[in-house]
Protein backbone atom coordinates (compact mmCIF):
# COMPACT_ATOMS: atom_id res chain seq x y z
CA UNK A 1 0.00 0.00 0.00
CA UNK A 2 2.78 2.56 0.98
CA UNK A 3 4.42 1.84 -2.52
CA UNK A 4 0.84 2.44 -4.39
CA UNK A 5 0.55 5.66 -2.42
CA UNK A 6 4.50 7.11 -3.07
CA UNK A 7 3.59 5.53 -7.18
CA UNK A 8 0.42 7.59 -7.39
CA UNK A 9 2.16 10.88 -5.94
CA UNK A 10 4.71 11.02 -8.42
CA UNK A 11 2.28 10.41 -11.30
CA UNK A 12 0.15 13.21 -9.88
CA UNK A 13 3.43 15.27 -9.85
CA UNK A 14 4.49 14.45 -13.34
CA UNK A 15 0.94 15.64 -14.62
CA UNK A 16 0.87 18.53 -12.55
CA UNK A 17 4.58 19.27 -14.31
CA UNK A 18 3.18 18.48 -17.64
CA UNK A 19 -0.15 20.70 -17.31
CA UNK A 20 2.13 23.61 -16.37
CA UNK A 21 4.43 22.65 -19.05
CA UNK A 22 1.99 23.17 -21.59
CA UNK A 23 0.19 26.26 -20.02
CA UNK A 24 3.40 27.91 -20.13
CA UNK A 25 4.30 26.64 -23.87
CA UNK A 26 0.58 27.62 -24.39
CA UNK A 27 1.40 31.36 -23.25
CA UNK A 28 4.51 31.39 -25.48
CA UNK A 29 2.95 30.81 -28.22
CA UNK A 30 0.18 33.37 -28.07
CA UNK A 31 2.70 36.08 -26.95
CA UNK A 32 4.21 35.87 -30.66
CA UNK A 33 2.19 39.09 -31.65
CA UNK A 34 1.19 39.42 -35.23
CA UNK A 35 4.06 41.08 -36.97
CA UNK A 36 1.89 43.80 -38.31
CA UNK A 37 -0.05 44.25 -35.33
CA UNK A 38 3.43 45.59 -33.59
CA UNK A 39 4.28 48.08 -36.10
CA UNK A 40 4.29 51.62 -34.37
CA UNK A 41 1.73 54.15 -35.77
CA UNK A 42 3.50 57.10 -36.81
CA UNK A 43 2.29 61.05 -36.33
CA UNK A 44 2.14 63.63 -39.41
CA UNK A 45 1.06 66.83 -38.28
CA UNK A 46 -0.02 69.49 -41.18
CA UNK A 47 0.78 72.65 -39.90
CA UNK A 48 -0.94 75.45 -41.34
CA UNK A 49 -3.62 77.88 -42.35
CA UNK A 50 -7.21 77.72 -44.31
CA UNK A 51 -5.60 76.10 -46.44
CA UNK A 52 -4.74 72.77 -44.12
CA UNK A 53 -7.98 73.52 -42.42
CA UNK A 54 -10.42 73.04 -45.50
CA UNK A 55 -11.95 76.48 -45.28
CA UNK A 56 -15.34 76.43 -45.96
CA UNK A 57 -15.61 72.57 -46.52
CA UNK A 58 -15.91 69.39 -44.09
CA UNK A 59 -12.81 68.33 -42.70
CA UNK A 60 -12.96 65.07 -44.26
CA UNK A 61 -12.56 66.99 -47.95
CA UNK A 62 -9.64 68.99 -46.89
CA UNK A 63 -6.32 68.11 -48.27
CA UNK A 64 -4.84 65.98 -44.73
CA UNK A 65 -7.76 63.68 -44.87
CA UNK A 66 -7.26 62.40 -48.55
CA UNK A 67 -3.73 61.73 -47.83
CA UNK A 68 -4.86 60.00 -45.04
CA UNK A 69 -6.88 58.35 -47.07
CA UNK A 70 -4.43 57.47 -49.72
CA UNK A 71 -2.01 56.26 -46.33
CA UNK A 72 -4.59 54.01 -45.01
CA UNK A 73 -5.41 52.44 -48.82
CA UNK A 74 -1.37 51.62 -48.98
CA UNK A 75 -1.28 50.02 -45.61
CA UNK A 76 1.00 52.47 -44.11
CA UNK A 77 1.28 53.12 -40.22
CA UNK A 78 0.99 56.32 -40.01
CA UNK A 79 -1.80 59.10 -38.06
CA UNK A 80 -2.51 62.53 -40.04
CA UNK A 81 -3.36 65.60 -37.67
CA UNK A 82 -4.51 68.63 -38.92
CA UNK A 83 -3.26 71.83 -37.19
CA UNK A 84 -4.57 73.95 -39.76
CA UNK A 85 -6.17 77.36 -38.37
CA UNK A 86 -8.14 79.64 -40.84
CA UNK A 87 -6.44 83.25 -41.15
CA UNK A 88 -2.91 81.85 -39.34
CA UNK A 89 0.17 83.82 -40.23
CA UNK A 90 3.52 82.57 -39.79
CA UNK A 91 4.25 85.00 -37.00
CA UNK A 92 1.01 83.25 -35.77
CA UNK A 93 1.69 79.76 -36.40
CA UNK A 94 5.31 80.81 -34.45
CA UNK A 95 3.34 81.81 -31.41
CA UNK A 96 1.37 78.59 -31.40
CA UNK A 97 4.17 75.99 -32.34
CA UNK A 98 5.27 75.20 -28.95
CA UNK A 99 1.53 74.01 -28.10
CA UNK A 100 1.44 71.87 -30.96
CA UNK A 101 4.79 70.01 -30.25
CA UNK A 102 3.25 68.75 -27.32
CA UNK A 103 2.01 65.79 -29.94
CA UNK A 104 4.91 63.71 -30.71
CA UNK A 105 5.98 64.49 -34.40
CA UNK A 106 7.65 62.07 -37.01
CA UNK A 107 6.41 64.29 -40.14
CA UNK A 108 5.80 67.68 -40.17
CA UNK A 109 4.18 69.67 -42.89
CA UNK A 110 4.54 73.30 -42.88
CA UNK A 111 1.62 75.04 -44.68
CA UNK A 112 2.16 79.12 -43.51
CA UNK A 113 2.92 82.24 -45.51
CA UNK A 114 0.11 83.23 -47.61
CA UNK A 115 -1.60 85.35 -45.38
CA UNK A 116 1.73 87.30 -44.79
CA UNK A 117 1.44 87.74 -48.38
CA UNK A 118 -1.93 89.18 -49.02
CA UNK A 119 -1.38 91.41 -46.19
CA UNK A 120 1.44 92.30 -47.56
CA UNK A 121 3.60 91.43 -44.88
CA UNK A 122 7.44 91.76 -45.61
CA UNK A 123 8.84 88.57 -46.97
CA UNK A 124 12.08 88.86 -44.43
CA UNK A 125 9.61 88.41 -41.47
CA UNK A 126 7.81 85.52 -43.19
CA UNK A 127 11.28 83.67 -43.71
CA UNK A 128 12.44 84.43 -40.15
CA UNK A 129 8.96 83.36 -38.51
CA UNK A 130 8.76 79.67 -40.77
CA UNK A 131 12.43 79.67 -40.37
CA UNK A 132 12.02 79.81 -36.25
CA UNK A 133 9.14 77.41 -36.49
CA UNK A 134 11.20 74.82 -37.98
CA UNK A 135 14.02 75.23 -35.40
CA UNK A 136 11.20 74.57 -32.67
CA UNK A 137 10.33 71.05 -34.86
CA UNK A 138 13.71 70.34 -35.09
CA UNK A 139 15.01 71.09 -31.47
CA UNK A 140 12.16 69.23 -29.75
CA UNK A 141 12.30 66.35 -32.40
CA UNK A 142 15.42 65.79 -34.34
CA UNK A 143 14.29 62.74 -36.05
CA UNK A 144 11.45 64.31 -37.52
CA UNK A 145 11.17 64.41 -41.21
CA UNK A 146 10.05 68.54 -42.58
CA UNK A 147 8.41 68.53 -45.28
CA UNK A 148 7.42 73.04 -46.32
CA UNK A 149 4.79 74.03 -48.86
CA UNK A 150 5.58 76.89 -51.40
CA UNK A 151 3.37 79.61 -51.81
CA UNK A 152 3.56 82.25 -54.58
CA UNK A 153 1.75 85.62 -54.82
CA UNK A 154 0.14 87.05 -58.24
CA UNK A 155 1.94 90.02 -59.88
CA UNK A 156 -0.75 92.61 -58.84
CA UNK A 157 1.16 92.25 -55.22
CA UNK A 158 4.47 93.63 -57.10
CA UNK A 159 6.70 91.94 -59.28
CA UNK A 160 9.65 92.40 -56.56
CA UNK A 161 7.55 91.68 -53.88
CA UNK A 162 6.20 88.34 -55.77
CA UNK A 163 9.27 87.26 -56.33
CA UNK A 164 10.90 87.90 -52.68
CA UNK A 165 8.11 85.97 -51.39
CA UNK A 166 8.38 82.80 -54.07
CA UNK A 167 11.90 82.66 -53.02
CA UNK A 168 11.62 82.46 -49.17
CA UNK A 169 10.70 78.68 -49.79
CA UNK A 170 13.26 77.44 -52.10
CA UNK A 171 15.53 79.59 -49.78
CA UNK A 172 14.62 78.04 -46.97
CA UNK A 173 14.45 74.26 -47.94
CA UNK A 174 17.68 74.53 -49.31
CA UNK A 175 19.15 75.76 -45.70
CA UNK A 176 17.73 73.31 -44.03
CA UNK A 177 17.70 70.49 -46.03
CA UNK A 178 13.94 69.77 -45.88
CA UNK A 179 11.72 68.52 -48.62
CA UNK A 180 9.75 71.11 -50.39
CA UNK A 181 6.76 71.35 -52.39
CA UNK A 182 7.10 73.91 -55.11
CA UNK A 183 3.76 75.71 -54.87
CA UNK A 184 1.19 74.00 -52.95
CA UNK A 185 -1.63 75.78 -55.46
CA UNK A 186 -0.15 74.28 -58.36
CA UNK A 187 -3.14 74.00 -60.81
CA UNK A 188 -5.53 74.90 -58.54
CA UNK A 189 -4.53 78.71 -58.11
CA UNK A 190 -6.25 81.17 -60.19
CA UNK A 191 -8.57 78.37 -61.47
CA UNK A 192 -12.11 80.18 -60.65
CA UNK A 193 -14.02 76.44 -61.18
CA UNK A 194 -11.01 75.06 -58.78
CA UNK A 195 -11.97 77.56 -55.99
CA UNK A 196 -14.76 78.84 -53.57
CA UNK A 197 -16.38 82.12 -54.66
CA UNK A 198 -13.69 84.12 -52.95
CA UNK A 199 -11.62 83.19 -55.86
CA UNK A 200 -9.09 82.08 -52.87
CA UNK A 201 -10.08 79.01 -50.99
CA UNK A 202 -9.92 75.57 -52.86
CA UNK A 203 -13.07 73.66 -53.68
CA UNK A 204 -13.32 70.03 -53.00
CA UNK A 205 -12.11 69.25 -56.35
CA UNK A 206 -9.31 71.80 -55.89
CA UNK A 207 -8.03 69.80 -52.59
CA UNK A 208 -7.92 67.07 -54.45
CA UNK A 209 -5.22 68.57 -56.72
CA UNK A 210 -3.71 69.99 -53.44
CA UNK A 211 -3.27 66.64 -51.69
CA UNK A 212 -1.48 65.11 -54.87
CA UNK A 213 0.96 68.03 -55.48
CA UNK A 214 1.98 67.39 -51.17
CA UNK A 215 1.97 63.84 -52.01
CA UNK A 216 4.42 63.55 -54.56
CA UNK A 217 6.73 65.05 -52.19
CA UNK A 218 5.58 63.36 -49.08
CA UNK A 219 5.11 59.85 -50.57
CA UNK A 220 9.27 59.17 -50.67
CA UNK A 221 9.29 60.07 -46.53
CA UNK A 222 6.67 57.44 -45.76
Amino acid sequence: MKGFRTTCIIALCFLIVHCNDEKAGGNTTNSVANPAATVKTKTIIFFGNSLTAGYGLNPSQAFPAIIQKKIDSLGLPYKVINAGVSGETSSGGNSRIDWILRQHVDVFVLELGANDGLRGISPLETKKSLQSIINKVKAKYPDAQLVLTGMQMPPSMGQQYAKEFRDVYPELANKNQITLVPFILEGVGGELKLNQEDGIHPTEEGHKLLAENVWRELKGLL
